[in-house]
C-alpha cells in the first residue's frame, strides 16, 4: 500500500499520509513503515510519531534534505498491504461500570437503545487496537468499538476526568492514563 502523499513540514519534518480512514490495515502499514525506518538506524533522525494513518518523521536539517530522506523512505515502503495482525501484546483491563465509576453508562445505553447490562457486555466483549497515543501522555486511542456503542462526544467536555477512566467518544474508546 503506497501512501497518498509524503509532504515536507517545515525544514525538519516529513509527513507520510495514507488513506483517510480508521482502518487496521492502514494502521498496520504505518506501523510497519515506522519499524522499517527505525531499523535503518539512520543518523539525524530525531523522532517518529505514528498515528492512525500517518507517520511524522522529524530529522536534523543539517544532516538531511527533505527530498533525500523522502527518497530513502520510499525505498522502504511496504510492498502490498500489511497484515492487520499485530506483533504487540494483549492487555486485559479491569473496568468498573456505572455509579460514580461510570457516570455516562445510562446515557450510552439510552442513546443506543440498550440496557446498561447490554452496554457492559458489548464493551467487555470487544477486542481493541491501540491506533495511536496522544491527547494526554500515554492516552491510547482504541479502535474496534462495536458500532452499537457509538455515541457523540460530550458537547461540554468534563473539566476533570480521573486517571484510569474508560471513555467512549464517537466510534472509539480510550483509557485516561492520567487525570485530565
Amino acid at each position: 500500500m503506497n501512501p497518498s502523499r509524503i509532504i515536507p513540514i517545515g525544514i525538519d519534518h516529513l509527513l507520510i499520509e495514507y488513506e483517510e480512514k480508521i482502518d487496521p490495515v492502514v494502521n498496520a502499514t504505518v506501523s510497519q513503515l515506522w519499524k522499517s525506518i527505525e531499523a535503518q538506524n539512520w543518523p539525524g533522525l530525531i523522532a517518529m510519531i505514528p498515528a492512525y494513518r500517518s507517520l511524522l518523521v522529524q530529522f536534523d536539517p543539517t544532516q538531511w534534505v527533505a527530498a533525500d530522506l523522502e527518497q530513502q523512505i520510499r525505498g522502504l515502503l511496504p510492498k502490498g498491504e500489511a497484515s492487520d495482525a499485530t506483533s504487540g501484546r494483549s492487555i486485559t483491563l479491569p473496568v468498573l461500570y456505572g455509579g460514580k465509576h461510570g457516570p455516562d453508562l445510562q446515557d450510552v445505553a439510552k442513546y443506543n437503545n440498550l440496557t446498561a447490562n447490554q452496554v457492559i457486555d458489548i464493551h467487555q466483549g470487544g477486542s481493541y487496537r491501540v491506533y495511536m497515543l496522544g491527547f494526554n501522555p500515554g492516552y491510547p486511542y482504541l479502535g474496534g468499538l462495536d458500532p452499537r456503542l457509538a455515541i457523540p462526544r460530550l458537547k461540554q467536555p468534563r473539566t476533570r476526568v480521573p486517571a484510569g477512566s474508560v471513555a467512549i467518544g464517537g466510534e472509539q474508546t480510550g483509557v485516561y492514563s492520567t487525570a485530565s
